[in-house]
């Protein structure tokens, strides 16, 4: 299986979805439409390419661009061809909702979990959406560039130890 190959089988499939594509260090890396990524990814999972292990769901943070500020990125393989392929949508902070992919693999309960927890992204379907990690009062994500990345009020440390 090749990148060429998936690519122009997701094209072929859902043709008004693929935004663009790319190779990175040689992955196939897609960029396709929010609301069209849970069936694109059934149809890699249950199609001939049987891409049907989840590696990984994450959060991206783009603040400098407004209607692509938040992504989801998955890593997904076939584990019988060694084949990897990442999907990625993007989205504007006002609609910060994708879908659950739960149904499809249960190892995705976790990673969704974790996905809004550091970036707030809501995934509709989900069947338990709490923080993971932090705790449940904390108020905001902290993965998102909006905050400092040091406490401001600590005393006890010197800059000049940290090369600075």
């Amino acid at each position: 299986m090749t990148n060429e190959f998936v690519l122009e089988a997701i094209t072929r499939e859902f043709p008004e979805s693929v935004i663009s594509s790319s190779e990175p260090y040689g992955m196939l890396t897609i960029e396709v439409k929010k609301d069209d990524i849970k069936k694109i990814i059934h149809y890699l999972k249950d199609s001939s390419l049987e891409i049907n292990f989840l590696t990984d769901i994450c959060g991206i943070h783009y603040p400098e661009f407004p209607d692509k500020e938040i992504g989801v990125v998955y890593h997904l393989h076939n584990m019988m061809t060694n084949f990897r392929l990442r999907l990625k949508i993007f989205m504007s902070r006002e609609n910060i909702e994708v879908d659950s992919l739960v149904d499809l693999y249960a190892g995705a309960n976790w990673m969704e979990r974790e996905t809004y927890d550091f970036y707030g992204i809501k995934f509709k379907g989900h069947p338990d959406l709490r923080p993971i990690l932090n705790m449940e009062d904390l108020g905001y994500h902290p993965m998102l560039k909006e905050y400092r990345l040091e406490d401001g009020t600590r005393t006890d440390k010197n800059d000049s130890m940290f090369g600075r």
